[in-house]
């Protein structure tokens, strides 16, 4: 999965300012949790440090729907952010630049690593290849697409969704905004749709390894195939123009999470396909808007603060990260041993604190400086005062 792009300034829409959204920045990194506590209650491969099978199926029921929920929310905030904030004269080539340059070296960071402290030896040149490159979520085949560092298959989808952004956002800027509305209820309808085609047309075999009660090829199209991602990304977008418009109900922050907290029960109860993401994504779409409502408003928030503003930072990282932490500690270091209740929860604080550490050394070491350095174009020799300037035909804008 990544993590949704920081929210920025931008130019005044028609009839509305847009604000800085500095509580979607908090947000992403509780959102980022929730998919490391998830990935910690895989008892295949061994995360879950619990010796006690009360505490390892009581962990493991409480996170087992915190991935799916969490990587819904990534993929409807890049689309509401990215809408938010896009600039009338950005071009396509400068925006793909600073999106790759974005993802691209923190992810060839962590692939690296996974590479030399586990994956190397298990993972043939079929699946470490195209997950270098960000194609591996469209291969069915689960060595492909769950391989290396396995949150990475989210970062397939975002790769999608930044190369689409350019040719998407014109029409979505022009639907009108009496119809928006049922535009995104068009997305969430079809979100829907996806998964009645995944559960009644895909095939039934072979199961998941993880044991998921579904098969791989459900598995693989109704989460993992990055079209089918499309959905929430353009969501969010038109969330985003909602909450521009002024048209968004005003719903309180504490609300909106306890919607959350509801659509959360209803994905685990709910058949597991459409606990992926259908149960959630109106309660996350609703807390999205909220937290952005409450920013443009200058209502204030826990989510603004300067503790919440740096984990927000971090969480790109730190969700690249886990993964890699938990594996090789739990494999390498811990020889997957397993502890009793409170030694357990001290094993899973610290490696929360172990992945938060190398989420911040990802950020100072290699996102910002990348970010400085060639997010945008360097000054030409034509662009210095009083150099003559060749005639140039300009790129299209993105608006």
């Amino acid at each position: 999965m990544t993590a949704p792009s920081p929210a920025a300034t931008t130019s005044p829409a028609p009839g509305r300012s847009r604000s800085k959204l500095p509580s979607l920045t908090g947000l992403r990194f509780i959102a980022a949790a929730l998919v490391f506590f998830f990935h910690a209650t895989f008892s295949d491969p061994p995360m879950n440090p619990f010796a006690d099978q009360g505490w390892e199926e009581g962990f493991r029921w409480l996170f087992s729907k915190a991935g799916w929920m969490g990587v819904s929310f990534f993929f409807v905030l890049s689309g509401f952010v990215l809408t938010w904030s896009a600039k009338p004269r950005d071009t396509i080539t400068g925006f793909w630049r600073r999106r790759l340059l974005k993802i691209f070296p923190n992810h060839v960071v962590m692939w690296a690593l996974a590479m030399v402290l586990f994956a190397g030896a298990m993972t043939p040149v079929s699946a470490w290849l195209p997950n270098l490159f960000l194609i591996h979520s469209w291969f069915p085949q689960h060595a492909t697409f769950i391989s290396v560092n396995p949150p990475s298959w989210s970062l397939c989808s975002e790769l999608l969704f930044y190369l689409l952004f350019p040719f998407l956002i014109r029409p979505v800027l022009r639907i009108k905004e009496g119809a928006l509305w049922a535009w995104a209820a068009a997305m969430v309808a079809c979100m829907v749709a996806v998964q009645l085609v995944t559960d009644f047309l895909m095939p039934q075999h072979p199961p998941t390894p993880e044991g998921f009660g579904i098969s791989l090829w459900e598995f693989w199209f109704g989460y993992n195939f990055p079209p089918v991602r499309m959905f929430e990304f353009v969501l969010g977008m038109i969330l985003a123009r909602l909450v521009l418009a002024g048209a968004f109900p005003r719903v309180r922050i504490i609300p909106a999470a306890l919607l959350c907290l509801a659509g959360y029960a209803v994905a685990l109860e709910v058949p597991f396909l459409y606990g992926l993401n259908v149960a959630t994504i109106i309660p996350v779409s609703v807390l999205i808007c909220a937290v952005a409502r409450a920013d443009v408003d200058g209502a204030p928030t826990v989510l603004r603060g300067r503790t919440m503003q740096w984990l927000g930072e971090v969480s790109f990282g730190f969700y690249l990260a886990q993964y890699v932490v938990m594996y090789f500690g739990r494999t390498a270091l811990m020889d997957e041993q397993l502890f009793a209740p409170l030694p357990g929860v001290l094993v899973l604080i610290g490696f929360f604190l172990a992945t938060l550490l190398v989420g911040w050394l990802l950020l100072v070491c290699v996102e910002r400086p990348v970010m400085r350095r060639w997010a945008r174009p360097r000054t030409k020799p034509s662009d210095l005062p009083g150099t003559p300037r060749e005639e140039h035909r300009p790129e299209p804008a993105l608006r």
